[in-house]
């Protein structure tokens, strides 16, 4: 009986129901007692003023920063490098204090097709990678581009799968997907293909194995890919991630050899969405493994 008590009593005014809401914690309070709690508790305006002065820096600078000047990379390796792209950790100038964490991408052969602010706007939902903006190298050739990114402390989807001892729960992987799932639909709202979904652009920001309520994950790199709307292809670059096509993750019909823009599209994007949530339960693991060679899997 008691349990009953507690399913239909709200645990801040322990009265019956009359107006329940779930709460972001996943419980149910009564709506009224909510509003109140939250009238109650001040707010912090220390760090409401820290945050409005971080977010008018990068106003002040139109989104727009000088390597070695307002940012750097920190000494050492990379944090991850392929073909054509490149991760450093980096910290600002002159201090870190009231800053986030930050990395630079340094995107080889590509340049950016719209403005500063676009990328920053793109970046403001919860589920994609925050851009706070280019990076502007002097010292560099113009066939690159570097976006100044928030750093996800765990690493990426791919390195939890590998890593970890012990599987995710399916109840935290199916959090995460839902989460990439709001993530890919904000995209394509904006008219943004992928192109290149996988567990390895899917940087975690925070994780709890036991509770799916404390499981943060981002949707990054999107749309360096073939026939990017966002990035133009260099021509001084003869291999880059704009032109090569990640074959074990995409669609069928981006495999064809009369590919044409019009084939990427959300429709590719969720068929990589799948192969995603396959990688996820195969704990990491290749599409198509028993292929050895990325010709034969088409």
């Amino acid at each position: 009986m008691k349990a009953l008590d507690d399913a239909i009593s709200c645990p801040i005014t322990l009265s019956l129901f009359r107006d329940p809401v779930v709460a972001q914690d996943g419980h149910t309070y009564e709506r009224a007692a909510i509003e109140e709690w939250i009238r109650k508790n001040v707010p912090n305006y220390a760090i409401k003023k820290i945050v409005e002065q971080f977010e008018n820096s990068l106003k002040n600078k139109n989104f727009q920063y000088i390597l070695d000047v307002d940012v750097k990379k920190k000494i050492g390796r990379p944090l991850f490098q392929t073909f054509g792209k490149t991760i450093y950790s980096a910290e600002w100038l002159p201090t870190n204090e009231g800053r986030p964490e930050i990395i630079l991408l340094k995107i080889d052969g590509a340049r950016a097709n719209k403005e500063s602010s676009f990328y920053v706007d793109l970046s403001r939902h919860p589920n994609i990678v925050r851009t706070f903006g280019i990076v502007n190298d002097e010292d560099s050739n113009q066939n690159s581009i570097m976006l100044l990114q928030e750093y996800a402390s765990e690493g990426s989807l791919y390195e939890v799968l590998t890593e970890r001892k012990k599987p995710l729960s399916e109840e935290i992987l199916i959090e995460i997907f839902l989460q990439v799932i709001d993530a890919m639909a904000y995209l394509a709202l904006n008219g943004v293909v992928h192109g290149d979904l996988a567990c390895r652009n899917v940087p975690v920001f925070r994780l709890n194995e036991n509770d799916p309520r404390n499981v943060v994950v981002k949707v990054t790199d999107f749309a360096i890919s073939r026939y990017s709307k966002i990035y133009s292809q260099t021509t001084t670059v003869a291999r880059t991630t704009l032109n090569v096509i990640p074959t074990r993750y995409c669609a069928p019909e981006i495999l064809s050899t009369t590919v044409t823009a019009n084939d990427f599209t959300e429709k590719s994007d969720v068929y990589s969405m799948g192969v995603l949530m396959w990688e996820a339960y195969s704990r990491g693991a290749i599409p198509w493994a028993s292929v050895a060679n990325d010709e034969e899997v088409v």
